[in-house]
């Protein structure tokens, strides 16, 4: 297994404030959207556990999936969204980073990053039971976390692996990390 080198921790964590930007922009569209689709804004939640799949699939080592979603989540709390933040992006990170560890770290697919999304997705439910934000009827939790967990795969699974993949097409994540001739032919498919 490849330990992180210094290089790794920067662009993890360069890529962890990426997302925090990201987020608190995608936080004041999910506001817009909250009162017009109470139960169809679900579908756009799926962005907040995007950062420790998307960092993982571009970088492949571990430790990547938990430092990039805390490194995220720490910008938010900075930025004003407090500590309970932190504590989020840290639970998710972790989440994606033991599914990740189950593969042991050999497995880039999209099915394997989906699975981290829901995975990080299952921490912060964790999150919102203890802090009172699950307190619903069955159903109405069934709906709201069947609808995320949909959400996630798609943001964690398939946008993640396919900007990863668009990436290594230019070229630009041989700075990272090398691109065996495997991956080349999977590209021209």
């Amino acid at each position: 297994m490849r330990r992180l080198k210094f290089t790794d921790i920067i662009v993890t964590i360069m890529i962890g404030v990426i997302f925090g930007i990201i987020m608190k922009l995608w936080d004041d569209l999910y506001r817009v959207v909250k009162p017009i689709f109470p139960v169809a804004r679900q579908l756009i939640y799926g962005m907040w556990f995007m950062v420790a799949p998307f960092a993982y699939l571009l970088i492949r080592k571990p430790g990547v999936a938990l430092l990039s979603s805390v490194a995220a989540a720490g910008l938010s709390a900075v930025i004003g969204d407090g500590f309970q933040v932190l504590m989020y992006g840290f639970v998710q990170g972790l989440a994606a980073e033991l599914l990740f560890a189950g593969f042991r770290y050999r497995n880039f697919g999209i099915i394997v990053a989906g699975f981290a999304g829901i995975a990080s997705l299952l921490g912060g439910f964790l999150l919102d039971w203890y802090y009172g934000y699950a307190e619903l009827e069955v159903w109405a939790i069934t709906v709201k976390y069947g609808i995320r967990a949909i959400s996630a795969f798609i943001f964690t699974g398939v946008f993640a692996y396919l900007i990863v993949r668009a990436l290594e097409a230019t070229g630009v994540t041989n700075l990272i990390r090398p691109i065996d001739d495997d991956e080349y032919d999977e590209l021209a498919k």
